[in-house]
C-alpha cells in the first residue's frame, strides 16, 4: 500500500516501479471524480458514477473505499484477490484512510508513505502538474497535513526530494519484502510443502 497527499509524487513513482518491475500488479482503484487531461479508463482510475460506486459498496465488492476532497474512492476486490491467489505482488494507491481499512483485512501487507520535501515544494509540484484549478489545489494543500499527520502508521517513510533516489528506495523495500517468510511461501508452495512448512 502506497499512500501520499496530494502532489507528493505517489503516481510517478509507482508507474516507474511498474516500468522496472513489470511483473508486480497495479490495483486500479474506482473514483467518482472527473478524469484529469490525458487520463483513461481503466489505467490511472476506473471513473464510475455515484450510483454505480453505491452499487459496488452495496456488494460487498470493495476492499476498502473512502471519501476524499469531495470524491468517492476505492479499492475493487477482484485483482487483489487473483493477486493474492497467485502469490503475486500489487501495489494498491491508496488514501491513508483506505490503508487503515486494508490492514485490518490484511495485516501483513506492507505500507509505504511518501513525503513530499517541503509544503512549499508541494504547492509548487501541484501547480507545475497544470491538472487542477487553483482553488482545487488550495484545498489539497489545506488537506495535506491532516493526511501528513497519519504517516507515523506506515511501516516505511520515503521523502521525494530527488525522484531517482525516492524510486529506487521504493524498489528496496518492494525487494526486501519479497525475502518475507509468508511472501516466499505463497511464491514456493510445493518446495515450502516438501518440507512440511505452511503459510
Amino acid at each position: 500500500m502506497i499512500s501520499a497527499p496530494s502532489g507528493a509524487g505517489k503516481s510517478s513513482l509507482v508507474s516507474a516501479l511498474l516500468i522496472q518491475e513489470p511483473a508486480i500488479g497495479l490495483s486500479v482503484s474506482c473514483t467518482t471524480r472527473a478524469a484529469r487531461p490525458g487520463e483513461t479508463d481503466g489505467e490511472q482510475y476506473r471513473f464510475v458514477s455515484q450510483d454505480q460506486f453505491e452499487a459496488l459498496k452495496a456488494q460487498d465488492q470493495l476492499l476498502e473505499w473512502a471519501q476524499v476532497h469531495g470524491n468517492y474512492y476505492g479499492t475493487p476486490r477482484d485483482r487483489i484477490d487473483e493477486a493474492l491467489e497467485a502469490g503475486k505482488d500489487i501495489i494498491l494507491e491508496i488514501d491513508w484512510q483506505g490503508a487503515r481499512q486494508v490492514r485490518r483485512l490484511f495485516p501483513q501487507a506492507i505500507s509505504i508513505f511518501i513525503l513530499p520535501p517541503s509544503i512549499a515544494a508541494l504547492q509548487d509540484r501541484l501547480q507545475q502538474r497544470g491538472q487542477d484549478p487553483e482553488d482545487v489545489i488550495t484545498r489539497r494543500i489545506g488537506a495535506a497535513s491532516e493526511e501528513i499527520s497519519h504517516a507515523p502508521e506506515f511501516e516505511y517513510v520515503i521523502i521525494n526530494q530527488e525522484f531517482s533516489v525516492a524510486l529506487a528506495e521504493l524498489a528496496q523495500i518492494v525487494h526486501t519484502a519479497r525475502f518475507r517468510y509468508s511472501s516466499q511461501c505463497a511464491r514456493h508452495q510445493a518446495l515450502f510443502a516438501s518440507f512440511g512448512l505452511t503459510a
